[in-house]
């Protein structure tokens, strides 16, 4: 009966979503599938040891074959996969396994994920974090991702109350899009009950390095930040928090375990959400959308719980008020938004709407200062 009822709430969540595709759906095209004979393959850039991106991806793929009574032999798992000849090889190892379905997970995946998706018509291909389906046109070359702003922007809410320095700090991954986007939410976020806090970037050009991770979380510290947030792939940052008596906020796992003492919660992914969506479908044999985006209200992105060891009084109701104006349709990225140099970016009341589910601002705004 469970199995029942979530296979229910799948078809009629998603449904509305799929039906409203603005990228042409895709057809499922695997033929008469079953549970029971479904082979999915999965290329992660990471390994689920990191406890964060790739540990959260993988917690998304069990979550998925716990829901469908999918077994061990039906998945393949490819750890550590760079972008380059190694996803190519990953990928193809995949099809002469049988795989019906395939997803990657780094946005350097892409390319390559592409380029199999036009050579296998008859396998379908899914892309975490990408922004090439939409453009591709293939019915079998998906991009999906969750509106993570929502929870950065929340998470930033906590940071703004707790600093005492009035000063954040973030480890960001690389120069892209998604990492701009969503360290901009954090600080928009903090901005909103802090006015006077500013915030130093560090880019890092590498997802995972934990070494590196703790230096630029130090240097940001020896700046004066007293709340770390970042956007990589371990919990390296938090660690270096807490060794140092300040305060974090972690990302795509629940950090607090790790540094019980700095982290003041997490936004984090659910990826079973639209694996369960992404699965069902292509077992029904039904059309499978081309560029997917789900937020809070789908339960795509979520906060950890708080911390009570490190959060302010105040932050759970600050955070409830805003996550009600999130799920009631609030667009966080509402002008007037201005760049370090005063040029209006967005003009009062303008809203930026992103085109597809992968993150598109790319925008340094007022207050945030890059540092090389």
């Amino acid at each position: 009966m469970k199995r029942l009822f979530v296979l229910l709430v799948i078809s009629m969540s998603f449904g509305l979503l799929t039906a409203c595709d603005n990228g042409g759906p895709g057809s499922a095209g695997a033929g008469a599938l079953s549970f029971d004979t479904i082979r999915i393959a999965f290329v992660h850039v990471g390994d689920a040891a990191d406890m964060g991106y790739t540990y959260r991806q993988h917690r998304g793929t069990t979550d998925m074959m716990t829901t469908f009574g999918i077994r061990d032999e039906q998945v393949l798992n490819f750890f550590n996969i760079p972008p380059g000849s190694a996803t190519d090889t990953a990928i193809l190892e995949a099809i002469s396994w049988g795989a019906h379905m395939v997803f990657a997970t780094s946005f350097g995946h892409g390319p390559h994920m592409l380029e199999a998706a036009r050579e296998h018509p008859n396998v379908q291909f899914f892309h975490a974090t990408g922004d090439m389906a939409l453009d591709a046109g293939l019915p079998n070359f998906h991009n999906y991702f969750g509106n993570m702003s929502q929870a950065r922007y929340l998470s930033g809410i906590a940071a703004g109350l707790r600093t005492e320095t009035n000063v954040l700090g973030f480890v960001a991954a690389h120069p892209f899009a998604e990492v701009i986007t969503g360290f901009t939410a954090f600080y928009k976020g903090a901005l909103s009950v802090n006015p006077d806090v500013t915030m130093y970037v560090m880019f890092m050009n590498a997802w995972n390095n934990p070494t590196l991770e703790s230096q630029i979380a130090q240097a940001l510290i020896d700046r004066g930040a007293d709340v770390i947030g970042q956007h990589a792939d371990s919990p390296a940052a938090q660690t270096t928090a807490q060794a140092n008596g300040v305060w974090s906020v972690g990302y795509n796992n629940n950090m607090t375990p790790a540094a019980p003492n700095a982290v003041l919660l997490s936004p984090m992914f659910d990826w079973s959400i639209y694996l369960n969506h992404a699965v069902y479908n292509v077992v029904n044999g039904n059309d499978v959308q081309t560029d997917f985006l789900a937020g809070m209200n789908e339960g795509m992105v979520l906060l950890s719980a708080l911390n009570p060891n490190t959060v302010v009084d105040g932050t759970a109701e600050a955070i409830a008020a805003a996550e009600t104006a999130i799920r009631d349709g609030r667009n966080i990225f509402t002008g007037p938004i201005y760049s370090n140099e005063g040029v209006q970016l967005l003009a009062p009341g303008e809203e930026w709407i992103e085109r597809q589910s992968a993150p598109s601002w790319n925008h340094i705004i007022q207050g945030i200062t890059v540092i090389d």
